[in-house]
């Protein structure tokens, strides 16, 4: 037996107790009345404690207003009893649902001035807990927190760290993979199982084919409901479905081993209305009315309020221990920081940003900002993050490859982001696709009716524009295999058949998208062109829609992009300006070309991009037949090169690529 010491930060509240129990015993034993130190605000009880594992809960007379609103009656994709519902079934659940929340919300504005409201007791779950079991027990009608002692401490877990000396790559080498560890991998033999820690790990050696530096996860932590994990409840817990802490620690262990960083999605503007310290005393924390109805998803943190009897900052004490307690104890490697915009308070993005790279120590640590519509001021040298959502350059590629819109000058302010006011590579994060959107595929489908071959060509166009602008770029899972799945809310797991072998080749195209975003990934990674900002626009034809750019290094690599806009081929075009004589690679199709006079001659298909990679100014070409070999001047071998690579992944119909 060693004492144990629980706490509990209540400052303004007049009473709290202690509910304990052996996790083998069924029913609590008699509260535990904790005691208020007024110096600092704290409740503490210590009781003697065994080793072992225990359940536990407070109450307080809660000094919030409100009632708390149930957790959503739809969807629940996982449970049985909601799969057999009819339409007009799940239509009545939800009315009556939306009927009880304006009830609720009645009561509430009604409530709000009842000073006899603060002598109601309310039970919770401590907002500290670092485990949670929403099973909660026989007697405790609601979830409760686990707490494991040994040697009169609190154990999170006893995973040994392997690989923390492992080498990462820096920020500008990061090439980022959203995904959702739930939707995944379920595992191979599992298909429509929901995934967890394990299987992320278990796709390693994909991922580093794929040529992924960074892993993004999106919210990990406990949240209400199957699905809503953007209204976290418990910010200290990590959601069990997904697997132990064990199997976190082990898999970003994994990572690490591999050279993969891996970036926790953090919501910190706002949680679950069903969360602690809501009910606690909701206005210490919480905004009383949110800042914004159109842009609110539950109560906000109130990051601007200071405590001066307690010297505290209530809102960043809380969201910052959180924070320093996933980058220490689970070796994160950056901050993906959810409706930055929102948060409405640099100060505190600065001070939280800093609390975090303190924790992280030496090691490479990566905080980016969906600050939407983007802006520089969130990134550059007074902004308090190193970079954020480059939604600017989705908008504007979207308009192309879906809406057949060209702003060329629009264009070159996104892919060169300087003229949008970023200083560096790592200020914006490129992307076509991610967890809010559909993706590009499935818009081109429902939008345009563009699918099969068509679709897949529109897509690479994008990916090259994305890849090789300045900034970092970032795969929403799925959309390396050309998975066509509209955006939900529900489970929506990768279909990985869609890159497995068939007998009839039938996925032939998604098979050869995924081998593209191989590739590009690998160029990007060997070649110090893409880790600068060096970049020129070298010719421009508004007439024909292209657009030619170079990137460089000062140690000589050198690449240039030539994109052609329109839906229209253009047969032995003349690019002029290209910055090097002599011979260039074109990636794209695999063959070596030779520039004389700084211009070159190629056949562009109409959404279709060439890459042209500077081989050096002593390279010659090699003396084998077999070999392709295009002169400025000569185009027919690039045709039927680009003719055979068009046609080769054409077998695919639209009604396969729709249940795709």
């Amino acid at each position: 037996m060693a004492p144990f010491t629980f706490t509990l930060f209540a400052p303004y509240n007049n009473q709290a107790a202690l509910r304990l129990k052996n996790t083998n015993v069924r029913m609590f034993g008699i509260d535990i009345l904790m005691e208020k130190d007024e110096t600092d605000g704290y409740f503490r009880a210590t009781v003697d404690l065994a080793d072992g594992i225990f359940h536990y809960q407070f109450k307080v007379q809660t000094k919030s207003w409100f009632e708390q609103e149930p957790e959503p009656a739809l969807p629940n994709y996982d449970d049985d009893e909601f799969k057999e519902l009819t339409q007009e079934e799940k239509q009545e659940k939800t009315e009556t649902y939306n009927k009880l929340i304006e009830e609720i919300r009645k009561r509430n504005r009604e409530r709000e001035h009842e000073a006899t409201f603060t002598e109601i007791w309310y039970t919770f779950v401590d907002p500290y807990a670092t485990d949670v079991d929403e099973r909660g027990s026989d007697d405790a009608h609601k979830a409760v927190g686990v707490l494991v002692v040994k040697n009169g401490k609190r154990l999170i877990d006893e995973y040994v760290w392997k690989y923390d000396d492992c080498a990462l790559p820096s920020d500008e080498q990061l090439i980022i993979y959203e995904l959702h560890v739930g939707d995944f991998s379920g595992g191979l033999d599992d298909p429509n199982g929901r995934g967890a820690f394990k299987n992320v790990t278990k796709k390693i050696d994909y991922l580093k084919e794929l040529g992924v530096t960074a892993i993004e996860l999106m919210p990990i932590k406990e949240y209400p409901g199957n699905h809503s994990c953007y209204n976290p409840r418990y910010h200290f817990a990590i959601e069990t479905s997904y697997g132990p802490t064990t199997d976190l620690k082990e898999m970003i262990d994994e990572m690490h081993k591999n050279g993969i960083r891996v970036i926790l999605d953090g919501v910190y503007n706002h949680c679950d209305g069903s969360a602690p310290l809501t009910q606690v005393d909701h206005d210490y924390w919480f905004h009383h009315h949110p800042k914004d109805l159109a842009m609110s998803w539950g109560p906000e943190w109130n990051y601007n309020f200071y405590d001066s009897k307690y010297n505290v900052w209530p809102a960043r004490k809380f969201v910052g221990d959180s924070i320093r307690y996933m980058v220490e104890e689970f070796h994160i490697d950056g901050i993906r920081f959810d409706a930055a915009r929102q948060i409405q308070n640099f100060d505190f993005l600065h001070w939280v940003v800093n609390e975090a790279k303190r924790a992280a120590g030496p090691k490479p640590f990566y905080c980016v900002a969906e600050f939407l519509p983007d802006e520089p001021c969130v990134t550059n040298i007074d902004g308090p993050m190193d970079g954020c959502w480059h939604d600017s350059l989705y908008w504007t590629l979207r308009d192309i490859l879906l809406n057949d819109n060209v702003d060329i000058g629009r264009l070159k302010t996104c892919i060169d982001c300087r003229q949008q006011g970023y200083l560096g590579v790592t200020n914006v994060v490129n992307y076509i696709g991610n967890h809010d959107h559909d993706r590009m595929l499935v818009e081109l489908g429902k939008e345009r009716n563009i699918f099969g071959e068509e679709a897949f060509k529109r897509v690479r166009l994008g990916v090259v524009l994305q890849m090789t602008s300045i900034g970092l770029p970032m795969i929403w899972m799925g959309e390396e295999i050309g998975e066509y799945k509209e955006k939900t809310i529900g489970i929506a797991k990768i279909d990985w058949s869609l890159i497995t072998d068939r007998e009839d080749n039938s996925n032939q195209i998604n098979k050869a998208l995924l081998s593209f975003y191989c590739g590009i990934t690998g160029l990007r990674a060997n070649n110090k062109a893409f880790f600068t900002t060096n970049l020129d626009f070298i010719h421009e034809d508004h007439n024909s829609k292209l657009l030619a750019y170079q990137r460089w290094a000062d140690s000589g690599e050198r690449i240039v992009v030539i994109a052609n806009l329109s839906g229209h081929f253009l047969a032995h075009y003349c690019v002029p300006n290209i910055p090097a004589n002599g011979w260039w690679h074109e990636w794209t199709f695999n063959y070596d070309v030779k520039v004389e006079n700084n211009e070159v001659y190629l056949d562009i298909a109409e959404h279709e991009a060439k890459i042209l990679v500077w081989l050096g100014d002593d390279w010659q070409p090699p003396n084998h037949p077999s070999e392709p070999v295009v002169e400025s001047n000569d185009i027919s071998q690039e045709k039927q090169q680009t003719d055979s690579s068009l046609n080769q992944n054409s077998e695919l119909t639209q009604s396969e690529n729709r249940s795709q």
